[in-house]
């Protein structure tokens, strides 16, 4: 019995031990992790800018190459259009800290966003209705988000199956990047 009882012992001991060094390693990385974020980084705001542009270009990239091969496996679904449940646009913004949608012309008129987000939505769809040529956008907003906006072609199935208007093909990627996050995962050595 007192065998059994002493084994017992050293394997709930061992276990103990084992356990709190997983903690103290993931409170390390941790620990590792809030130090760095809190050294002293020089960044400009050009280098957010293009940081920002760059990211944003990777992440929409990434995320029209999930969201086409979605569609494509259910033709026309309508519901994959608000990016909930695509496991690599999940992915992407927890990664780089961001969240992903897509606007269509409904959202000119949406109060969530900021008024400048609206009024550059206005001028897309302006040019839609129009047929100008439509370029990537970076707004930013209140000094603490920056708003990269990329149009989606008229002949790209996620234009044409995510517009909520018959009548005007309208489809803008938004990522909206939290400055502070975007100076956190920046890398200044990377800078030019």
């Amino acid at each position: 019995m007192n065998r059994i009882f002493s084994v017992f012992a050293l394997l709930l001991t061992i276990a103990f031990f084992s356990s709190c060094g997983l903690d103290q390693n993931q409170s390390s990385k941790e620990l590792a992790r809030e130090m760095n974020d809190r050294k002293i980084k020089r960044v400009t705001d050009a280098q957010l800018t293009v940081t920002v542009d760059d990211w944003g270009k990777a992440i929409v990239q990434t995320s029209r190459k999930a969201l086409t091969t979605e569609l494509a496996k259910k033709s026309n679904d309508k519901s994959l259009c608000s990016l909930e449940g695509i496991p690599a646009i999940q992915k992407l913004e927890k990664q780089y800290a961001v969240s992903i949608d897509l606007l269509s012309s409904k959202d000119t008129a949406n109060q969530a966003l900021d008024a400048k987000e609206r009024e550059l939505l206005l001028a897309y769809r302006y040019n839609a209705l129009n047929k100008l040529e439509q370029i990537d956008n970076i707004q930013k907003v209140h000094d603490t988000l920056f708003v990269y906006n990329s149009p989606v072609p008229v002949d790209d199935i996620i234009c044409k199956t995510c517009t909520d208007d018959a009548a005007l093909s309208f489809v803008i990627w938004r990522v909206a990047f939290k400055k502070r996050e975007v100076i956190r995962r920046i890398n200044p050595k990377k800078l030019q």
